[in-house]
């Protein structure tokens, strides 16, 4: 029986996370401790705050894998859920391991717009796109972010010329294009922007940089 109890604490998954993107979220988690648990089978379960029944996540049970895609369980993005998640070796099944309480709605990281920049002689015209969510109208296009949070878009620029660095915020607001005028011809020009949430004080990481040379 010890070696049995010895092993259920050897196996039982450690660090239980949710990791969330635009509300795309996973369920992360790292095998236990035993050198053997590298062949443990591993099954999850899932509830919303306050129920009183776990339910089984099919498409993760019995998986050799460390991550599990909640995003259909948690598309109720103002309910608190947890996860739970338990290893099996050999005929003997560890104690579950408990995630923290997660939120989506409060807790998704929001990523940065997609920016494509087009050029004249004298002036950049930035065309914006908000990320969007896995969620889907009827339609089936993806709703984006913004229909879920009051956010501002932030566009930077990077004269080439002064310094990689030195990013000047020349927008912020709601429009998906601006124009940003009286620019020097023959310099290179950078852009980037990022998702800014006013209410929580948030903002996403800086979308890739865009140049060119006017």
């Amino acid at each position: 029986v010890l070696e049995n109890q010895d092993l259920q604490d050897s196996i039982k998954p450690q660090k239980v996370e949710f990791h969330s993107l635009n509300f795309n979220t996973t369920l992360h988690w790292q095998p236990g401790w035993a050198r053997e648990a590298r062949d443990a089978l591993y099954f999850v379960q899932y509830k919303v705050y306050g129920q009183s029944t776990w339910q089984n996540k099919d498409e993760c049970w019995g998986i050799s894998s460390h991550v599990c895609d909640l995003t259909h369980e948690t598309s109720d993005i103002q309910e608190p859920y947890y996860s739970r998640v338990r290893a099996a070796l050999a005929g003997v099944y560890s104690s579950w391991s408990l995630s923290c309480r997660f939120t989506p709605w409060r807790e998704t990281v929001i990523g940065p717009p997609m920016v494509t920049v087009v050029h004249s002689n004298k002036s950049i015209t930035v065309k914006l796109q908000a990320p969007r969510s896995p969620y889907k109208r009827k339609r089936g296009s993806k709703i984006p972010m913004t229909n879920y949070y009051d956010l501002l878009y932030q566009v930077f620029i990077i004269n080439n010329l002064l310094d990689e660095q030195h990013r000047v915020l020349v927008y912020e607001g709601k429009d998906k294009v601006i124009k940003i005028q009286d620019l020097r011809p023959g310099v290179s020009y950078c852009i980037v922007a990022k998702m800014y949430m006013p209410m929580l004080d948030h903002s996403s990481a800086y979308s890739s940089r865009q140049c060119t040379l006017l």
